[in-house]
């Protein structure tokens, strides 16, 4: 048996629900941006932001980590949140989005109690290099338009 002349989606031609068609929707939205980068950038804001104003209670006894850090760590964290919303709606800047979200996650060590514990300095760099690598995939019309305009070395007109 083979499945040559299956079709791509086999429930497409049958009335699908609307949560099926709700993540195919969303499956070909995330496939053309840094998805996952954008969220690991949006994930790295949490720790920052939230263990310089850390309350922990014990009883009688309460640990505060407030440090005199908050506002810088609210504005890394901050500004890593909005980094992280470009990646997902705006894939054009993707490279100058992971450069600076590296930047932030190692400027976050030293001014927000070690980066969120190093959480939120690993969460951001990862995101920021992922973003660095992806690249927009050529659809099959760009791949024939290189094909016919290159040559077998590559140069264009030869």
């Amino acid at each position: 048996m083979t499945s040559v002349g299956a079709p791509a989606h086999p429930h497409s031609g049958k009335s699908s629900s609307g949560f099926a068609r709700a993540r195919r929707t969303f499956r070909t939205w995330r496939r053309t941006r840094p998805f996952w980068a954008g969220l690991l950038v949006l994930l790295a804001a949490a720790p920052i932001i939230y263990f310089p104003y850390f309350n922990l209670s014990l009883g009688a006894l309460s640990v505060a980590m407030s440090t005199t850090a908050g506002a810088g760590s609210l504005v890394i964290g901050l500004t890593l949140i909005v980094l992280g919303g470009l990646l997902w709606f705006q894939p054009i800047i993707r490279f100058f989005a992971g450069c600076v979200a590296v930047f932030l996650g190692v400027l976050s060590l030293p001014i927000s109690n070690f980066g969120g514990f190093f959480v939120g300095t690993l969460l951001a760099s990862t995101g920021g290099l992922l973003a660095l690598a992806w690249g927009p995939v050529n659809t099959t019309e760009d791949a024939e338009a290189t094909e016919d305009t290159e040559g077998p070395s590559g140069r264009t007109g030869e």
